[in-house]
């Protein structure tokens, strides 16, 4: 990280506002106005948190569903935080569906801010990317209850159209979100599907 890049982000008020009040990170803010918007999470859902570290959004989604919901959260670097299960794991691991279903069957929500670490080489890190956000929605398909939702980061481009038209009709709604916290010179955006329909024999 360059000595530009942190005083950057010591400057930015999210960044601020996330060491005040104790979050993660300063993502945290974007699933909090995300939900704020959509009611993806409720209180007693079920939400599975994939690429979770360093935890912002475990955060925001334990707060939301409180004791009487469960949290799972799954990333390849360790995490600890009271309130949510971990399992250390690779998004992209065929494996990975049954080790969930071990500790918690089925989500009311799934939901990602994972990306890739990023190589300089963009048509190299948008592959990446995509094939993540592959990995997060077949997940999603696999362990969502009927009417659950997913939410995951992506960067804009053509690969959100090939997501859309892959998954859209296991969905009753999609949508594309751009929180106020997202830096703004990313081009990352959020997107959304809601109402998940399972096919039939699944």
């Amino acid at each position: 990280m360059s000595k530009d890049w942190i005083r950057q982000r010591k400057k930015d008020p999210y960044y601020r506002k996330a060491k005040a009040e104790g979050y993660r990170s300063r993502a945290a803010y974007k699933l909090r106005e995300i939900n704020e918007r959509t009611r993806l999470i409720r209180k007693g859902y079920s939400v599975l948190d994939l690429g979770a570290a360093p935890g912002g959004w475990s955060q925001i989604a334990r707060d939301i569903v409180g004791e009487e919901g469960e949290v799972v959260a799954v990333d390849l670097v360790g995490m600890s935080m009271d309130g949510v299960k971990f399992i250390q794991g690779d998004i992209e691991d065929p494996e990975l569906a049954e080790m969930i279903t071990q500790v918690v069957p089925r989500f009311n929500a799934v939901i990602s801010d994972a990306s890739v670490n990023l190589s300089g080489n963009r048509n190299f890190d948008r592959g990446r990317n995509f094939a993540l956000g592959w990995a997060v929605l077949k997940l999603a398909r696999e362990l969502l209850v009927p009417g659950g939702s997913c939410v995951l980061k992506l960067f804009s481009g053509t690969e959100v159209d090939e997501l859309k038209e892959e998954f859209k009709v296991d969905f009753r709604e999609f949508s594309i979100l751009k929180p106020k916290s997202s830096i703004k010179s990313s081009s990352e955006i959020f997107l959304l599907f809601r109402g998940y329909r399972p096919r039939s024999g699944d």
